[in-house]
C-alpha cells in the first residue's frame, strides 16, 4: 500500500481520477494533510463515508514510529525513525534564531563512502521514497506541535542519488497548498553527482544548493570522497558555473575541519584560488569525531587562521555554529548504535 505522502499534488489528482473521484477531491485531501495537519482519513468530514473508505483501502497514513530521541541543552533534538519495512532513519532538528530547521534524511544508509562521515557506517539499502521524507517532517511537528521553517536534505545518504524522490519532496513541501515552505528556506546538499547538478539547474525550483566539498585540492578530496575520482574538482567546477548561469542562485561550499588534513593556512589560499569566480561561499564545520574514522576536529586556532585568510582573500565565509554536541550529533552515529545491538 502507498503512503498517500509520495504524490505531489498534480500525481495526486491523476490518482484520484484512477479511481473514479473528481480532481477537486484530491486538492481537498491534499490540504487536509498538509494545510490542516490531518493525519488521519476518517477526520477529513469534507469527504464522503464511501471516499474514506476507499482512502484506507489504497493509501497509508500517519506519523512514522519514534524509536528514540535524544535531546541537546541547546535545543537540537535528534529523532531515530522507524520506516513501515523496519529500517531505521535520523533526522535532525535545529532550533536557530531564524526559525525551526529539520535536517532530514534521503536514502537508507549512503554508498559515497566519505572517510569522516558516520552516515556510510551502514552501506545503502535503498532510497527514500518522497512521502518517507515528507513524512519526516510531519512527524517532528506531530511531536512538537510546532511549525518546521527550513529543511535541509543533509541527512544520511546523497539526495541526488534519488534525485526524482527528492525531486517530488521539494514539489510537496513547496507547494502552497503543501507545507509550503519557501524555496529559499529549503537546501539540498550533494557531495558533487555533476550530472545532477546540471539537471538540477533546470527543475525551476529556487532553493540553495550546497556542496560537501571538504577539501582545497584533488589529492586531499580524493582520499576523503571518493566521489571524485569521478567527478574531480575541475569537473565539478563547471558543473556549478552552468549551475549559477541557469538559475542566478549562490552555492554554498560546505567545508569539514579536519586536523592536519585540510585545515592548513596553505590550504585556505587554495580553497579561494578554486572559488574564484564563482557567486559561492564558504559555511566551515567543526567536526563531530566519529570513532570509527580516527579523525580529529581542528583546534580553535586553526580554525580562526582559516577563517581570517579566507577573508583576507575576499572569499565570504561563516563559521557553522554547533549544535547537538553532547548528543550523537554526527549525521548515522544513533542509527548505526541502534542496527549494531
Amino acid at each position: 500500500m502507498k503512503s498517500i505522502y509520495d504524490y505531489t499534488q498534480e500525481q495526486l489528482i491523476e490518482e484520484f481520477l484512477n479511481l473514479g473521484e473528481k480532481k477537486f477531491r484530491a486538492t481537498q485531501v491534499f490540504e487536509w494533510i498538509y494545510r490542516k495537519d490531518v493525519q488521519d482519513f476518517d477526520l477529513m468530514s469534507n469527504l464522503s463515508l464511501d471516499l474514506r473508505e476507499k482512502l484506507k483501502e489504497h493509501f497509508s497514513i500517519g506519523p512514522l514510529s519514534i524509536v528514540e530521541k535524544q535531546v541537546s541543552q541547546d535545543g537540537t533534538t535528534k529523532y531515530l525513525l522507524s520506516l513501515a519495512d523496519g529500517g531505521y532513519i535520523e533526522t535532525v532538528l535545529m532550533i536557530h534564531d531564524y526559525g525551526r530547521s529539520l535536517c532530514v534524511t534521503s536514502q537508507l544508509g549512503c554508498n559515497m563512502g566519505c572517510r569522516f562521515c558516520a552516515s556510510g557506517l551502514l552501506k545503502k539499502q535503498r532510497n527514500l521514497t518522497a512521502g518517507e521524507m515528507v513524512n519526516q517532517i510531519l512527524t517532528v511537528m506531530n511531536d512538537t506541535k510546532e511549525r518546521v521553517s527550513h529543511v535541509v536534505v543533509m541527512g544520511t545518504g546523497e539526495p541526488f542519488d534519488n534525485y526524482d524522490y527528492v525531486m517530488n519532496f521539494i514539489r510537496i513541501i513547496n507547494h502552497p497548498k503543501g507545507l509550503a515552505i519557501g524555496a529559499r528556506h529549503l537546501t539540498i546538499s550533494t557531495c558533487g553527482l555533476c550530472d545532477k547538478i546540471e539537471m538540477y539547474a533546470h527543475e525551476g525550483i529556487q532553493s540553495n544548493l550546497a556542496v560537501s566539498l571538504h577539501a582545497p585540492n584533488d589529492e586531499i578530496r580524493d582520499e576523503l570522497m571518493p566521489i571524485n575520482k569521478t567527478y574531480p574538482m575541475d569537473k565539478l567546477r563547471e558543473s556549478l558555473q552552468y549551475y549559477i548561469q541557469k538559475t542566478n542562485r549562490r552555492v554554498t561550499f560546505e567545508y569539514i575541519l579536519l586536523k592536519g588534513i585540510n585545515d592548513d593556512i596553505t590550504h585556505a589560499r587554495q580553497l579561494a584560488h578554486y572559488m574564484r569566480g564563482l557567486n559561492a561561499y564558504v559555511n566551515l564545520i567543526p567536526y563531530n569525531a566519529v570513532d570509527e574514522h580516527g579523525l580529529q576536529q581542528s583546534s580553535p586556532y586553526d580554525v580562526e587562521i582559516f577563517k581570517n585568510e579566507l577573508l583576507r582573500l575576499k572569499i565570504n565565509v561563516t563559521l557553522r555554529k554547533e549544535h547537538g554536541r553532547d548528543i550523537d550529533g554526527a549525521c548515522g552515529q544513533l542509527r548505526a548504535k541502534k542496527v549494531g545491538e
